[in-house]
């Protein structure tokens, strides 16, 4: 019996040995099935709420100049930015850091070639309003407005209508406390000349407002430029928590100039660039590794990032020291070919490649869908009417230095030709009064083009992210600049009209500050289409000084009408330029149906009329009215305005267009960093 029990127990031990094995097999597979159905769930996730964008084989070259050829500024970048993570792009300065951002975000200007494959969710599409925001490294900001002034009005002219202006309110309120500016809420941001907030908190502030639309997609360049290492780390804290807030997982890509340790430990992913080249391209925590294992490890105690960055600079020609035994220093230029062709030979550089595959092969869901709705074109041109008014009313070189100036102008004026009478004297200085006001007085309003620059700054960027659209700046900035033009009008417009003594009656006071209030109107229109050529205020204040100087040579007084030579000048010059009709109107209005007393040859007195005056001193064309002169005058006023619009309209289309067909049409020659033959890899280097 024994013997007989002894293989039954046996059977029995082995039967339990494999149900445990069974079960336990059973119960890894759970586990397995378990992590996968979470790891797919989670990828889900990912496709539905998040933005993976992908790139491969970027090149950007510049436009050649017929000279030097080309330039690459960078050389076939691959890489990714997946949902939930912050991705930093570091390298010295000209690396090509910002110009890898403004290739990814479809910012690139148009002197540049680009070449290679962007992706955003497996689809080659643009980014769309509401579901991107780019950050740019220059603060460019209304400088009169609080920051919650700044940031609410912002607000209004993102947020869609869906959202009530207390929710609107409410969300900047809730963004500035973000950025840790709440005790600097109703400081004015200040600029030139007036005393604001800190460099630091400007850049906080331009954050803020970028960030309203809680962006999938997040574009920083520099953020942490002109901030204390304190305020740097909290801004960049903030920052690295968007990737999951409000339940939506954000996709973040920054550019970043040496960070502190605390600030390079937010990163999950790290780009580091030389000269256009990848050096590393991976998890952020193990760039040190790869260094250390190519031969430059960092020191003990040292900040991770002032050793990747002081290995990889070389505009100042420094050896770098190696850790490798018998090797002692070598040239930057040798160090960074080899990181580079260490980096190019590694598996790190295989499972960028495969993660770049297979995000780009997922076809997610596109953005398009996801479009967050415009506020309403009508509450677009309410708020920027608003915004604008307040702009100018805070700042004095707007419009209030200018009203000094014609006040003072106006008093020289009126007391120079105080009380002309009607004699034979007279007509002339009626003529050279009318002239120097229409011309030289309206003149005087280029002084505000300053102003209006940091004004088309904002507009620039606001324009460039998608806040509002052109038509609605315009119809903003007309609206609210003309309350301020008609006080620069009425104000001067009195004193001069009424102190040398110019033709009584209402009626003719009227057309005389409706003639010079068109004139300021157009000139300022003028410098609207300046700004949007030249490039700088300088440069746009000699250019329109220019124009302005040509227009009133050509306008019938310094040269008479049928004096002006034929070719050009006359035809077709002196009917373009406005101060032909602003002359002539004001000449009407002002010598129709008065009588000049005269001296004839023999002594004696004579009259000579208005009308006669006109026709034969002035030879101003008697065959329409005055009105019609001042029609064509507010003409002018739309003509300029939509020929500003459609500048700035042409030009988002045509730029483009320009890269394209320059590259076709400059020569082949692309000048390439090349290697060094004798950077040949360390001894016990990794590739």
């Amino acid at each position: 019996m024994a013997s007989l029990c002894l293989p039954s127990s046996g059977c029995c031990e082995i039967k339990t040995s494999s149900e445990y094995v069974l079960q336990r097999t059973v119960q890894d597979i759970e586990a397995n099935t378990t992590t996968l159905e979470m790891m797919m769930k989670r990828e889900k996730e990912d496709e539905v709420d998040g933005t993976c964008l992908t790139w491969k084989d970027i090149w950007v070259n510049t436009i050649s100049n017929g000279k030097n050829g080309s330039k690459s500024i960078l050389q076939g970048l691959t890489g990714y930015a997946k949902p939930g993570q912050l991705l930093a792009i570091m390298g010295p300065s000209g690396c090509g850091k910002s110009t890898l951002l403004d290739t990814l975000a479809g910012r690139l200007g148009s002197n540049t070639r680009q070449t290679g494959e962007i992706l955003i969710n497996g689809h080659k599409q643009e980014l769309s309003y509401g579901t991107s925001a780019y950050v740019t490294q220059d603060d460019t900001l209304l400088t009169t407005l609080t920051v919650r002034e700044a940031v609410f009005y912002s607000a209004q002219l993102q947020l869609p209508n869906t959202m009530s202006k207390e929710e609107k309110k409410e969300r900047a309120d809730i963004t500035i406390k973000e950025m840790g500016l709440q005790d600097a809420m109703n400081t004015r941001i200040g600029g030139w000349g007036v005393k604001g907030i800190s460099g630091g908190q400007k850049r906080r502030v331009s954050i803020c407002i970028e960030i309203l639309t809680r962006p999938r997609l997040l574009f920083l360049d520099e953020p942490t430029s002109g901030l204390d290492s304190a305020a740097s780390y909290y801004v960049m804290k903030r920052i690295a928590t968007l990737d999951h807030k409000d339940g939506i997982r954000r996709t973040i890509i920054t550019s970043i100039h040496q960070p502190s340790t605390e600030v390079f430990q937010l990163f999950h992913n790290l780009c580091l660039l030389s000269s256009g080249r990848t050096v590393y391209f991976g998890p952020a925590s193990t760039a040190c590794e790869f260094f250390a294992l190519n031969g430059f490890p960092c020191p003990p105690l040292q900040n991770p990032s002032d050793h990747l960055l002081k290995t990889i600079n070389k505009d100042f020609d420094q050896d770098i020291e190696t850790g490798l035994a018998g090797t002692g220093t070598i040239p930057t230029e040798k160090a960074i070919c080899i990181l580079v062709s260490s980096y190019k030979s590694s598996e790190m550089r295989q499972d960028v490649q495969n993660e770049v595959a297979v995000l780009s092969n997922k076809h997610t869901s596109s953005m398009d869908h996801r479009k967050k709705g415009h506020v309403g074109f009508l509450n677009q041109c309410s708020v920027l009417i608003e915004r604008s008014s307040i702009n100018m009313f805070r700042d004095p070189g707007y419009y209030w230095l200018r009203l000094v100036i014609y006040v003072a102008l106006a008093i020289s004026l009126g007391t120079i030709y105080y009380d002309l009478g009607t004699n034979n004297d007279s007509i002339k200085n009626r003529g050279s009064l009318l002239s120097f006001i229409a011309g030289f007085l309206t003149f005087m309003s280029i002084g505000g083009f300053p102003s209006f620059v940091e004004d088309m700054k904002v507009f620039q960027r606001e324009r460039q992210n998608g806040h509002y659209g052109v038509i609605a700046y315009v119809i903003g900035n007309t609206f609210s600049s003309i309350p301020f033009i008609l006080l620069v009008t009425i104000i001067p417009a009195a004193i001069t009209y009424y102190l040398p003594g110019l033709q009584k009656g209402f009626e003719h006071f009227l057309y005389f500050a409706s003639v010079l209030f068109s004139s300021l109107m157009l000139v300022e229109s003028l410098m609207m289409i300046v700004a949007s050529i030249v490039p700088n205020y300088l440069m746009g204040i000699i250019t329109g000084a220019g124009i302005q100087g040509i227009m009133i040579l050509v306008g019938g007084f310094f040269k008479l009408p049928h004096e002006i030579p034929k070719p050009f000048w006359r035809y077709p010059l002196h009917y373009v330029a406005f101060h032909t009709y602003g002359f002539e109107g004001l000449f009407k209005n002002e010598y129709e149906g008065l009588i000049f007393s005269t001296k004839n040859g023999q002594g004696t007195n004579g009259y000579i009329s208005g009308e006669e005056v006109l026709r034969d001193i002035w030879q101003s064309n008697m065959s329409y009215s005055k009105w019609v002169d001042l029609a064509i005058l507010l003409g002018m006023i739309v003509l300029y305005r939509v020929l500003f619009l459609v500048i700035i309209k042409i030009t988002e289309k045509v730029k483009p267009i320009i890269g394209p067909l320059l590259s076709c049409m400059s020569p082949n020659t692309t000048i390439h960093v090349v290697e060094k033959p004798d950077a040949t890899p360390l001894d016990g280097q990794v590739v």
